[in-house]
């Protein structure tokens, strides 16, 4: 039996919950932040991309093209609170929390004790991140290798 290491694939972790991928499209908790892209309530053609660091809990929401989201007035916007509220669906309170290394037994007291400060930067990446995800979404339903995606996490035996 081949041990994971030696596998090119991955283990997939499974959502604590299924999530509705209207309004948080994209979750992620990586380069030590939650982040991902959440849709615009009022423009159909308009997302935000926004993170929360870990430990500081620095945030950050802007469009897509790099413009601030209105809703930031020292605190954490509608938009970050989705994207909070779907982590915690996408990976389970205990693992977000830790995470942003809080303690919470709640959504709502994980949300009362990100206390940070607006830290304006790009958003870029966490965007580009989003829209190589959804590419992988448009290749042709093969049952084939696909080379692109060798190292995409899959199956373990």
């Amino acid at each position: 039996m081949e041990s994971v290491e030696q596998l090119s694939a991955a283990r997939v972790l499974v959502p604590v919950q299924p999530r509705k991928l209207a309004k948080v499209p994209f979750v992620e908790l990586a380069e030590g932040r939650l982040q991902g892209v959440v849709s615009s309530g009022s423009d159909l053609a308009r997302v935000y991309v926004s993170w929360i660091a870990a430990g500081s809990h620095d945030f950050n929401c802007s469009t897509n093209n790099n413009r601030p989201c209105g809703g930031l007035y020292g605190r954490l916007c509608k938009h970050l609170d989705l994207l909070v509220e779907e982590a915690v669906v996408q990976y389970g309170l205990e693992r977000v929390a830790h995470y942003l290394r809080v303690e919470a037994s709640e959504v709502g007291e994980l949300l009362g004790r990100l206390n940070g400060s607006h830290a304006p930067g790009s958003s870029a990446m966490v965007f580009s991140r989003f829209l190589r995800h959804l590419a992988y979404l448009e290749l042709p339903a093969t049952a084939e290798p696909v080379a692109e995606l060798h190292w995409f996490p899959g199956a373990v035996r």
